[in-house]
């Protein structure tokens, strides 16, 4: 199979619908963190995440969770009370990159054993 690589500028790549949508879920865990928003618990507390993602830092699932936040695809609650309780859940705009996620997936369930060339 003989595919062409597509030329585009580079100051134009960054005002892509890819680009963008790039910029709001590259980094190690956000697809992680929104795919485990959708499970059985929409509605999940830090520790929980903490637990599913496994040796992610405190540190960096707090920094994780306030870029997704400040990105509109997840919310943030707060209860006041001591403890302190914060839930964690997506948003709307969230919620619409799960079929984009979910298609990430069928494509890895698919090709996952292809030979590589």
């Amino acid at each position: 199979m003989n595919e062409e690589a597509v030329d585009i500028p580079c100051e134009l790549q960054e005002e892509t619908g890819f680009a963008y949508t790039l910029s709001r879920v590259s980094g190690k865990y956000k697809m992680i963190i929104l795919y485990s928003l959708t499970g059985a618990t929409p509605v999940v507390r830090f520790n929980e995440l903490k637990r599913r993602l496994g040796k992610i830092s405190f540190r960096t699932l707090s920094l994780t969770l306030k870029e997704l936040e400040s990105d509109g695809l997840i919310i943030r609650k707060e209860y006041p009370q001591i403890p302190p309780k914060v839930e964690y859940s997506l948003s709307q705009r969230g919620q619409s990159l799960i079929p984009v996620l979910d298609m990430m997936c069928e494509w890895g369930n698919i090709h996952s054993n292809d030979p590589l060339n």
